[in-house]
């Protein structure tokens, strides 16, 4: 399987698997528990907190597309981020991405607040950080790239080097590119993270996370402490996941392709104060991410003149953008970080790392582009008049 190509290996994932019946697409093992052989002898799987076939399958299919040895599956996104912080002990110190998930930012500073861990909210696109970071010596380096919901970019081999000279892991979250668009353990990572919610489950109707690791070691330590604390996957919710995941290579080509147009809808709009997305040629990371990446991806952000009222009329005259959360869906969705994604972080530090009342983001679905693009200008349309009027 290793010599074919990414697409094939996502579709052929435990296809034909089953021993028993020849099943083509592997069964959904929900049993909770498992009989032991004989007293003392147990099966390889007992208990499924700790391990199911299901779940397996699909920590096989992710690892193998991140590059990694192994993977665990856990029950969200956030769930995946606390497991991996499980590897840091106490009083350690973490440097994470300034402007990374609100929801990441909300653990870590609680963690922090608790006298749990020492944490630096980092520029990690600032030059200047790299001998900072030598200095202060972090146990851990947590990279989000592109970063929510700024799309900044951070080089991931050149944070490597760091974690390599002061004995950090270097964790990448990979949630905003998946697999199909970004590798980070082949640039030096040790471990990813994802929230298997968005593009590897692709379709909005399960929530999940999961932890790669590039070496077994690391993945031995993941493992244990996701059975210690119960932080697994449910089986149900794996076999969706699975089932998305087969579809990830040609979901992101269409998302890509949408993401293109949009952007060149809204980089000409003179109601769009400014367009955030590494495609463009003049984003600060746009040579980093071409180095890193191998494609774009369908996440875009964007400023609008007219503050908070304009927004509110923007988001309100979509019908193609539903109002919501999350993203890397099939589904178009618009989303206001200052009062949703990001409504964690106190207005101080989003003004810090340059989240504003009037930043919209957009995640970019699969539909027909030319509706997503009519839909876009009515919309903005909309907030040209009622500017016009209100000025």
């Amino acid at each position: 399987m290793s010599r074919l190509r990414p697409a094939t290996r996502s579709v052929r994932a435990s296809v034909g698997c089953d021993p028993t019946h020849g099943a083509v697409m592997p069964p959904i093992y929900l049993s909770a528990n498992y009989t032991f052989e004989e007293l003392g002898r147990k099966r390889q799987h007992d208990y499924s907190r700790t391990s199911n076939p299901t779940r397996d399958c699909l920590a096989e299919a992710i690892a193998d597309l991140e590059g990694g040895v192994g993977a665990v599956v856990t029950s969200s996104g956030m769930s995946a981020v606390a497991l991996v912080l499980q590897l840091l002990r106490t009083g350690d110190r973490v440097a994470v991405t300034h402007d990374c998930y609100g929801g990441t930012h909300r653990l870590v500073r609680a963690l922090a607040e608790r006298g749990q861990l020492d944490v630096k909210l980092t520029d990690m696109t600032d030059p200047s950080c790299i001998n900072e970071l030598t200095a202060w010596s972090p146990q851990m380096i947590w990279v989000e790239t592109p970063s929510n919901p700024l799309l900044r970019i951070t080089d991931i081999a050149r944070l490597a080097a760091v974690a390599r000279d002061t004995g950090a892991l270097l964790v990448v979250d990979n949630t905003f590119l998946s697999p199909a668009w970004q590798q980070p353990l082949e640039h030096g990572a040790d471990v990813v993270v994802h929230s298997t919610t968005k593009f590897i489950n692709g379709h909005s109707d399960v929530v999940g996370g999961a932890a790669i690791a590039k070496a077994p070691e690391v993945l031995e330590r993941l493992a244990w402490w996701a059975n210690c604390i119960g932080l697994a996957g449910a089986p149900f919710d794996s076999y969706l996941t699975l089932r998305g995941l087969r579809t990830l290579d040609a979901r992101t080509r269409i998302h890509a392709a949408n993401a293109h147009e949009v952007v060149e809808l809204l980089s000409v709009d003179d109601r769009v104060a400014r367009v955030f997305y590494p495609g463009l040629s003049d984003h600060p990371g746009h040579e980093t991410a071409a180095r890193q990446q191998t494609g774009w991806g369908s996440l875009i952000s964007f400023e609008l003149h007219g503050g908070e009222p304009a927004v509110r009329t923007f988001v309100e005259s979509l019908r193609c953008f539903s109002l919501a959360e999350s993203l890397g869906g099939v589904e178009s969705l618009v989303a206001h970080p200052a009062t949703m994604t990001h409504a964690a972080m106190d207005a101080e530090s989003r003004r810090a790392v340059g989240i504003g009342d009037s930043l919209i983001r957009l995640s970019v679905g699969i539909e027909n582009v030319d509706d997503l693009l009519a839909d876009l200008s009515q919309a903005l349309d909309r907030v040209g008049r009622t500017t016009c009027v209100t000025a």
